[in-house]
């Protein structure tokens, strides 16, 4: 029984080493703001933080997952990139950047990490980190300036 560190919880799961993260967070620990849309790592919307890194749930099995830090978009304002997360999700208010909302806690968990990484990102940087997240609404123009919003209020 693998135990999984999930937003600074150490939890024990039953589940087979090659289930998808993604099934753990979602149907066994119910939290479910990790979404699930393609099921292939193509759209983003599986988006948690492995050891500060963002990477697709649903393509994770959780055998690599374990003995690593977990971040969900639950647990993200609590993490160590607290203070990114907090900067990002203001900017996305304050922009009214959310449509239906479905891909963005994908979209938070990508921008928070790009923001740890390199907290002065040019378009492309952004453009290039983002690339991956897809959003069936459009919003991409207040994707980036949010990001650029954070960015200036974290400075």
């Amino acid at each position: 029984m693998p135990t999984l560190d999930i937003n600074g919880k150490p939890i024990r799961v039953d589940e087979a080493p090659d289930t998808p993260l993604l099934w753990v967070l979602r149907d066994t620990l119910r939290l479910t703001g990790t979404k699930y849309s393609c099921g292939m790592g193509l759209c983003g919307a599986c988006t948690v933080h492995v050891d500060g890194q963002p990477v697709r749930s649903c393509i994770t099995p959780i055998a690599a997952a374990a003995g690593k830090k977990i971040v969900t978009i639950e647990g993200v304002g609590e993490s160590r990139a607290a203070r990114v997360a907090q900067a990002v999700e203001e900017a996305w208010r304050r922009l009214d950047v959310v449509q239906c909302g479905y891909c963005q806690p994908g979209q938070i968990m990508s921008a928070v990490a790009l923001l740890e990484e390199n907290p002065r990102p040019t378009d492309a940087d952004i453009d290039a980190a983002m690339a991956g997240n897809l959003c069936r609404c459009g919003t991409y123009v207040r994707i980036r300036a949010a990001i650029h919003e954070a960015a200036k209020s974290l400075a």
